[in-house]
């Protein structure tokens, strides 16, 4: 079984403050475009863990993850590599807190703040086409609670026994 399909587990944010939405703006191989607050869920982490780092990393603010908008899978030709992937993003709604000063992650050119319109005028811009599709589920009320995400604790375990023999080899 050594072809078995995976899809790129992702994690991103709908944050709003008074109409307005945080969003990033990136430099992608496909060049600069605009997502929310994004990226891929990296080992020994739980969903909300990931969301929480991707905005801070990405918009330097802290983030508490307050219900799940929604499941998306899309499927992206990345030139890069030459091939198909299937990304599954969890996406998140919350709020955002401090604002700490720190630089951004590699490839993120800023922070912005747009409504939903402004938005909407510029989805060729997005970096996929779900990132309008959070925000209207999002402004629809689309909210499951954060109680539906079970995260087991071998995946946590897995990282304190890979600590333990990293550890041990030095």
């Amino acid at each position: 079984m050594p072809n078995i399909w995976k899809p790129s587990v992702t994690v991103a944010a709908v944050i709003e403050r008074d109409g307005h939405f945080l969003l990033i703006e990136e430099e992608t191989s496909d060049g600069v475009r605009l997502n929310q607050p994004a990226g891929h869920l990296d080992p020994h982490e739980s969903l909300e863990q990931a969301v929480v780092r991707e905005v801070l990393e990405e918009t330097a603010h802290d983030f508490t993850p307050s219900a799940l908008v929604g499941m998306y899978m899309s499927c992206y030709n990345s030139k890069r590599r030459g091939i198909d992937v299937t990304y599954l993003r969890f996406t998140f709604c919350g709020s955002a807190g401090q604002k700490h000063d720190q630089p951004l992650d590699d490839g993120i050119i800023r922070t912005l703040w747009m409504t939903r319109d402004e938005m909407a005028a510029c989805q060729q811009r997005h970096r996929s086409p779900t990132v309008l599709r959070c925000v209207d589920d999002y402004l629809a009320g689309a909210r499951a609670p954060l109680a539906l995400l079970h995260t087991h604790a071998s995946v946590f375990d897995s990282a304190l026994t890979m600590l333990t023999m990293n550890t041990a080899a030095t």
